[in-house]
């Protein structure tokens, strides 16, 4: 039990530092805790992290760092195309979708976080420097819907959450800081990952509630653990942790497709 804990503050943690990273870790771990399949892992995972994205997400409006319209906005276009994208995945072979995602995650990290700063004074998605919100005109708008486009065709194609798409786009084509790209990535996590829940719950999916009661209040906690420490991290600490993140993410998923394809 002590290790269900500690997984869930520790997943909890990073979706609050990164505003990512929560499904695709929280699965694994909740299998080899607690010596699940996936298919029931996913659905808990799901869970705990989309509860812990809300209270992230409901902190993020109080300090007025969250950017609500586009959040919504962004998950509206993700929900179909993620449909899509888990029709497309029993087209195409997974194995080499996740290896080419898991190369241009090296990448993201490399270009957008390791590597130098873009300069963010000329983004395509403009910010009111008075209010602090989007200023919205079909650029915006196109822009933001095409990060949830092809955030929800990833999710759907890959079952990875859509942060690491969100925030590394939300990086490059607008000229938010990383306090309200997290708290943005957050909100769209939990439209989307709640949509899945209610499906979930359609279907009867037998939630083990001890084990998830757990799970989603240990994640909670640990997200508040997060959001406390960004307040005094740097943007430049905050990019390097989500660049960590992705690596790792990464490498798991690059080491199972080659092993898929016993090439190791």
């Amino acid at each position: 039990m002590l290790i269900l804990i500690l997984e869930g503050v520790l997943i909890g943690c990073l979706l609050g530092l990164t505003g990512a990273g929560g499904g695709i870790l929280a699965v694994p771990a909740l299998m080899v805790s607690q010596n699940w399949s996936v298919a029931l892992a996913a659905p808990v995972g799901l869970l705990a992290v989309t509860l812990a994205a809300l209270v992230g997400a409901i902190q993020g409006l109080i300090n007025k760092t969250i950017r609500y319209k586009a959040a919504i906005w962004i998950a509206l276009l993700s929900i179909p195309t993620a449909k899509y994208g888990i029709y497309l995945s029993h087209i195409i072979s997974p194995v080499w979708l996740t290896l080419t995602f898991s190369m241009v995650m090296f990448y993201v990290a490399y270009r957008g976080f390791l590597g130098e700063p873009s300069e963010l004074t000329h983004s395509v998605c403009q910010i009111n420097q008075e209010t602090g919100k989007f200023i919205w005109n079909i650029k915006t708008a196109a822009v933001l819907g095409g990060i949830g486009i092809i955030s929800g065709l990833l999710t759907g194609l890959l079952g990875v959450g859509g942060g690491f798409v969100i925030v590394p786009a939300l990086r490059k084509f607008t000229n938010l800081n990383m306090k309200s790209i997290i708290a943005t990535s957050l909100l769209v996590i939990f439209c989307i990952g709640s949509i899945s829940i209610f499906i979930n719950v359609l279907n009867g999916f037998p939630y083990p509630k001890e084990i998830s009661s757990i799970f989603i209040v240990s994640c909670i906690i640990g997200l508040l653990i997060g959001r406390l420490i960004i307040n005094y991290l740097s943007a430049k600490m905050i990019k390097t942790i989500f660049s960590i993140l992705v690596i790792i993410v990464a490498l798991v998923l690059f080491i199972s497709s080659l092993s898929e394809l016993n090439f190791i």
